[in-house]
C-alpha cells in the first residue's frame, strides 16, 4: 500500500455519446483550481482533436489529472462507441474503479452497456453519476431502476450492486447525494471518489511492473508509453528491460517522465505503484507490453484486443483529377500513414494486396471513416471500397458477426422500422414502451445488415430515429441480403454540370452534384430510380437558336441536389464504386471509367 504520504485515486468514467461526460470532467477542473485565474478554460477540454469537438464524441482515451485535499486523482476518459473497443479495454486496465454517467432522461444505452460489462467483469467498483437532472424530461427513479436492471442483466456480483449513486448537473457543476441536497458545486462528487474507490495497490520496493496502455508521439522525444505502474518503483535514468509481446525483451534508458496535472504533462523524476506515467526512451515499443527491471525482468499477463469485423480497401486515386487537391497521393504516401496509425491503434490491421492496395480492418464503419477524415485532413488523397464483412469458419460452416441493435423511436413508425429490418434478416428480441410516446426496440442483426441502414431509417422516420448498435457475437451465414435497389446515373463524358442538363435529368432520379461542378468519365453523378446504371450527358449545353419561343424565358427549377457526406458515401457505393477522397471533396466513382469498358 501507499505509506500514506502520496495518495492516489484511478478512475475511468464510462458514458454513453452526448451523456455529458467531457463536460463533467470540465467542471471537475475548474473546481480543482487546475486551471490559474488568467488561464483560458476551454469548452470540453478532454475532446482534444477537432474531429472529437466537431461531432462531439470521444474517439481516443485520454488522462487527466485533479488534486481534491490532498489526493491525486487521474481521470481516464474512456470513448463511449463500441467501435473504439480497442481503446476501451486498455483504459479500464489501468484503473481501480469507474465513474458510470447517465443521462437522465434517456437512461443507459447500449454503448454504455458495453464498457460497463468489460468494467464489471475486471470487478472494478463503480460509482453512478445521473446527469442533467435539470432536464424538463428527466425521469430519475426509471432511469435508476433501469441501471440496477443492466447491472443485474450483467451479472454483477453483491459488492458491484452496492453502488453509491450521485445525482449531477454537469453544465453547472453541482453534485448531489439525494435530489434534496442543497449542494452547489461537485464537492460530494470528489468525497465519494476518494470513499468509494480503493487506493491503488502494489509495494514500492518489488520487482519493477509497468504496463503500456497507451501510447502517444512527440515530435521531440519520439514514441511516448503511457501506462500504469503496479509494483515497484520508476526512476528517472533507470534502464529498465521491455518485455515485448513475442516474449522477446530489450534494455533500454528511461530519458523522460511525466505525469498528468489537468491538461499539461509535469516532469517527475520517480514513479511508484499506482502512478500513471508516459515515459520516453521506448522506441518500438506498443501497447500491452511491460516496463520491468532489466535485471529480474518480470512481465505482466498480456492485454486481449476483440477481433476486427468488418474490412475496407484502401487504394490510391487514379481518377482523371488526382493530385489536384491533396499533397499526399503515392502509395508510399498511403502506406506511410497506415503504418504510423498502427503504432498507436491497436485495433486496426492492415494487410497489402498488391503495390498499391491496402485491406484495412476495423471495429466498425464509424471507426474506418473517422480514420479517413482524419487522412483528408492531412492532406492525402485516397479511394475506398464498399465495407465487407470479416468471416471465420467454424466446425466446416461460416460465420458472420452480428450485432445488437437498439433503435428509440416514435410509436408512429414501429412498422416502418420492424418490416426494414426484417428485410435485413434482423431478429426482435424485445419492444419497450416508455409511455412517452417514443419505444425502444432492440433487434439482433448481422453486421452487414447495418450498412447503409441509418439513412434509410432516418428517411422512413423523418429523422426522429436513435439507433446504437453493439458487436455481440459470432452467428451461422445468414444468406443473402438485398443491396441498395437503385442503379447510378453515371457522366458520360468530362466537363462542367450544366443547369439545362441538370433540369432534363431530374425525372430519371436524384441529383448529387449542382450546376457547374467539374466532373469525368465515369464519375456517379446521381441515382437512378430503376435497378440498371445508366450512363447520361450532364454537361449538354442548351441549345441557341434566333428563334424567339414563347418558353424562351422562363426559368428553370432545379430541385437541390442531394451532397452526401463521407459516411453516407460509403454506405451508397456497390462493389464496382469507389469513394474517391480528397481535402477538398468526396465523390463517388466507378471502378473503370470508360462506359464501354464495364
Amino acid at each position: 500500500m501507499n505509506n500514506g504520504t502520496h495518495p492516489i485515486r484511478n478512475i475511468a468514467i464510462i458514458a454513453h455519446v452526448d451523456h455529458g461526460k467531457t463536460t463533467l470532467v470540465d467542471a471537475m477542473l475548474n473546481q480543482s483550481g487546475i486551471f490559474r485565474e488568467n488561464e483560458v478554460h476551454v469548452e470540453r477540454v478532454m475532446d482534444s482533436n477537432a474531429l472529437e469537438r466537431e461531432r462531439g464524441i470521444t474517439i481516443l482515451a485520454k488522462i487527466t489529472g485533479i488534486r481534491y485535499q490532498g489526493v491525486k486523482i487521474n481521470i481516464v476518459d474512456t470513448p463511449g462507441h463500441s467501435d473504439f473497443g480497442g481503446e476501451v479495454e486498455r483504459a479500464l486496465k489501468i484503473v481501480d474503479g469507474v465513474m458510470l454517467l447517465v443521462d437522465a432522461s434517456e437512461g443507459p444505452l447500449p454503448q454504455t452497456r458495453y464498457v460497463l460489462m468489460k468494467a464489471l467483469e475486471a470487478k472494478l467498483p463503480p460509482i453512478v453519476v445521473i446527469n442533467k437532472i435539470d432536464r424538463p424530461d428527466a425521469r430519475v427513479p426509471e432511469v435508476l431502476n433501469e441501471i440496477y436492471d443492466l447491472f443485474i442483466d450483467l451479472d454483477a456480483t453483491e459488492d458491484q450492486l452496492d453502488f453509491p449513486v450521485l445525482y449531477t448537473v454537469a453544465k453547472t457543476g453541482v453534485a448531489k447525494t439525494s435530489m434534496e441536497d442543497d449542494s452547489t458545486n461537485l464537492k460530494p462528487l470528489f468525497d465519494a471518489i476518494v470513499k468509494h474507490i480503493p487506493a491503488p495497490a502494489g509495494d514500492p520496493d518489488a520487482v519493477l511492473q509497468m504496463l503500456v496502455a497507451n501510447l502517444d508521439y512527440s515530435d521531440y522525444l519520439g514514441r511516448l508509453a503511457i501506462g500504469r505502474v503496479f509494483e515497484g518503483t520508476l526512476n528517472f535514468g533507470d534502464t529498465v528491460a521491455i518485455c515485448k509481446l513475442d516474449g522477446s525483451q530489450h534494455s533500454t534508458r528511461i530519458t523522460k517522465l511525466y505525469s498528468f496535472e489537468g491538461l499539461k504533462r509535469v516532469d517527475e523524476t520517480v514513479g511508484r505503484p499506482g502512478d500513471l506515467l508516459a515515459i520516453a526512451g521506448v522506441e518500438g515499443i506498443t501497447i500491452g507490453e511491460t516496463v520491468t527491471s532489466a535485471e529480474t525482468p518480470q512481465p505482466l499477463p498480456l492485454v486481449q484486443i476483440d477481433e476486427p469485423t468488418i474490412a475496407m480497401t484502401f487504394t490510391i486515386n487514379t481518377s482523371p483529377f488526382a493530385g489536384r487537391e491533396g499533397s499526399y497521393v503515392t502509395s508510399r504516401n498511403l502506406r506511410e500513414r497506415l503504418d504510423k496509425e498502427l503504432l498507436t491503434n491497436v485495433s486496426i490491421r492492415v494487410e497489402e494486396l498488391g503495390h498499391d492496395t491496402f485491406k484495412v480492418m476495423g471495429r466498425g464503419e464509424l471507426q474506418l471513416a473517422i480514420l479517413i477524415e482524419m487522412m483528408r485532413r492531412e492532406s492525402y488523397e485516397l479511394m475506398v471500397g464498399k465495407p465487407e464483412i470479416l468471416t471465420r469458419t467454424v466446425g466446416g460452416k461460416v460465420q458472420e458477426p452480428v450485432e445488437l441493435l437498439v433503435i428509440d423511436c416514435p410509436e408512429a413508425f414501429i412498422g416502418v422500422v420492424i418490416e426494414k429490418l426484417g428485410s435485413r434478416k434482423g431478429k426482435m428480441n424485445k419492444m419497450v414502451n416508455h409511455g412517452s410516446g417514443r419505444v425502444r426496440l432492440e433487434f439482433h442483426i448481422p453486421s452487414r445488415g447495418l450498412i447503409g441502414l441509418r439513412s434509410e431509417i432516418l428517411t422512413d422516420t423523418r429523422g426522429t430515429a436513435i439507433l446504437n448498435s453493439l458487436f455481440h457475437g459470432y452467428i451461422e451465414w445468414q444468406g443473402d441480403i438485398p443491396t441498395r435497389p437503385t442503379g447510378s446515373l453515371v457522366a458520360d463524358r468530362p466537363g462542367k454540370t450544366t443547369g439545362n442538363a441538370i433540369f432534363n435529368l431530374q425525372e430519371r432520379g436524384e441529383i448529387f452534384v449542382s450546376p457547374g461542378t467539374e466532373v469525368y468519365e465515369g464519375m456517379i453523378v446521381g441515382e437512378n430510380a430503376r435497378t440498371a446504371d445508366l450512363d447520361v450527358n450532364i454537361v449538354k449545353e442548351k441549345k441557341l437558336t434566333n428563334m424567339r419561343a414563347s418558353t424562351a424565358d422562363e426559368a428553370i427549377r432545379l430541385v437541390p441536389p442531394r451532397i452526401r457526406n463521407l459516411e453516407q458515401s460509403i454506405e451508397f457505393i456497390r462493389d464496382d464504386e469507389f469513394v474517391e477522397v480528397t481535402p477538398l471533396s468526396i465523390r463517388l466513382r466507378k471502378r473503370v471509367l470508360k462506359a464501354n469498358q464495364r
